[in-house]
């Protein structure tokens, strides 16, 4: 009868330990990446664009332009009122242009 052993594990112990090992190694190398959070080299958000204040003259030119600009502006409720220091005294009307629809 011949009798047989079993292979002698692996130098530096078994699988399972090893795994562990390179999981929890993995996992720290991963919080001290998170944790770099860069040099602080990284550009600033652009900074938000300024506010309309008053009408632009360009506004006057037509119905449409005085239209298209009025339904461009950003819908709030917490800004000031647009001056009117740019436009003429008068603007000009059409009796021929179609309305545009509001949105």
């Amino acid at each position: 009868m011949t009798h047989t052993t079993p292979c002698p594990s692996p130098e530096g112990g078994s699988s399972v330990g090893r795994q562990a090992a390179l999981a929890g190694a993995c996992a720290l190398a991963g919080l001290f990446l998170a944790a770099c959070g860069g040099d602080g080299s990284s550009p600033p958000p652009p900074p938000p664009p300024a506010a309309v204040t008053q009408v632009p003259a360009s506004a006057a030119a037509s119905d449409m332009a005085l239209e298209s600009f009025a339904f461009n502006l950003a819908l709030t409720d917490n800004t000031e009122p647009l001056t009117l220091d740019l436009l003429p005294a008068t603007l000009p009307t059409s009796e021929t242009e179609e309305p545009i629809a509001t949105p």
